[in-house]
């Protein structure tokens, strides 16, 4: 398989774009499975692919400097901010089950390997918890999540393209819960559960490691749980072609005036 370890943060927009990209030159045969590793130039919301704009306080987002992004992929809405976001692209071919229960028991069940080498006990969600309704993706876990007893640790989104999948989620090292309840206009209540139903590695640890560090992990436990060679690679000019035409449908669904920032 082919490792993708970007160098510095990058647009959320290209982000997007780009794991789908990874999704279609793989499905096209003209790219190997791969395993990308990425932070965020800022911080971003991404809304699932048909979450409506109106989940999210744009008003606040312009004053705070959030960006607002569509993924590819379902779900609800992620603030990306202190993480390490992964994505895989592999297909049946490479080994991966066809259908998204069996395939994200098989890939999150090695992510839940790398949270262990960071010395924490995460596993797959045994079921639904949590609130359906609410646009915060972090206030709803299903067995397609990983948690920390009763408290939901990371989640993963999946698109299918013939037979190649695409899954990509979030490592959390910390979590502003007033931002985070502010962008998705989350009453009180539900602010508190968002500090309450959630989990981030730093809060598991006692203190937060380096992104260094978690890429390490991940690294390690795809390797030994999925048991592939990971050789550093990079993005082909095809795939940078395929991100470009596909920035349209992702970017930008909402820009911050940057003017109005406060320092």
């Amino acid at each position: 398989w082919r490792l993708l370890v970007d160098e510095s943060p990058v647009d959320g927009a290209w982000n997007m774009a780009l794991d789908r990209a990874l999704q279609l030159a793989h499905q096209e045969g003209e790219s190997p499975p791969t395993l990308r590793l990425y932070r965020w130039s800022r911080p971003t919301v991404t809304l699932g692919r048909f979450q409506k704009l109106a989940d999210v306080d744009t008003t606040y987002c312009d004053e705070h400097g959030i960006d607002v992004v569509r993924r590819f992929t379902g779900g609800r809405g992620v603030l990306h901010d202190d993480e390490v976001t992964y994505s895989i692209v592999a297909g049946i071919d490479d080994g991966v089950p066809r259908g998204v229960a069996a395939s994200y028991r098989m890939l999150c069940g090695a992510l839940a390997g790398a949270y262990r080498l960071m010395g924490v006990s995460a596993a797959l969600t045994p079921g639904s918890m949590g609130d359906r309704t609410s646009a915060a993706c972090y206030l709803h876990a299903t067995a397609a999540d990983l948690s920390l007893g009763a408290r939901k640790l990371s989640g993963s989104a999946q698109i299918w393209s013939g037979s190649t999948v695409l899954q990509h989620g979030s490592f959390t090292l910390s979590r502003d819960v007033t931002r985070e309840a502010h962008v998705f206009r989350l009453s009180e209540s539900a602010a508190g559960d968002l500090e309450s139903r959630t989990a981030t590695i730093a809060g598991a640890l006692g203190h937060s490691p380096s992104p260094e560090g978690v890429v390490a992990c991940i690294i390690e436990a795809i390797r030994a749980e999925l048991g592939v060679r990971l050789e550093p690679g990079t993005v082909t000019e095809r795939e940078t072609a395929l991100a470009i035409e596909l920035l349209p449908q992702v970017e930008r669904v909402y820009v911050p005036d940057r003017s109005k920032i406060a320092p």
